[in-house]
């Protein structure tokens, strides 16, 4: 049985709060306003700056169990620190989906099919 809060951490709400209005980057802004608000991506929710566990992910899809993480240049030198953050979430029953800003930024088509097909694999479609 899927945990029925996923993992929230009230913790980290305003923490979380505070990174959705300052500290959101362009790519993360035009994805969410492109693609994944509103339902827009095969009428899903999303949510955006979600703490689940001891981490605050980029978005959320609690229906699918769903987390698109956006890497940016601040990700450079964090390689094991992702990847470790990666694993415990998987371990906690998520699919994390991993973009670089530069994808988002510049081939924004590609990776909204690309999400696309993540979708639909994980809905079973």
């Amino acid at each position: 049985m899927r945990y029925s809060n996923h993992h929230y951490n009230k913790d980290l709400k305003l923490l979380s709060r505070k990174l959705r209005t300052k500290s959101v980057s362009i790519a993360e802004k035009l994805l969410w306003k492109r693609v994944l608000s509103n339902k827009q991506l095969k009428e899903l929710r999303f949510l955006r700056q979600r703490p689940i566990g001891n981490y605050i992910v980029d978005f959320f899809c609690p229906e699918l169990f769903l987390i698109i993480e956006i890497d940016g240049n601040a990700h450079l030198n964090k390689g094991l620190e992702d990847m470790n953050r990666q694993k415990e979430l998987e371990k906690m029953g998520y699919t994390v989906v991993r973009l670089t800003e530069s994808e988002v930024l510049f081939q924004l088509k590609d990776t909204e099919a690309k999400l696309l097909h993540i979708v639909d694999c994980l809905s079973g479609h």
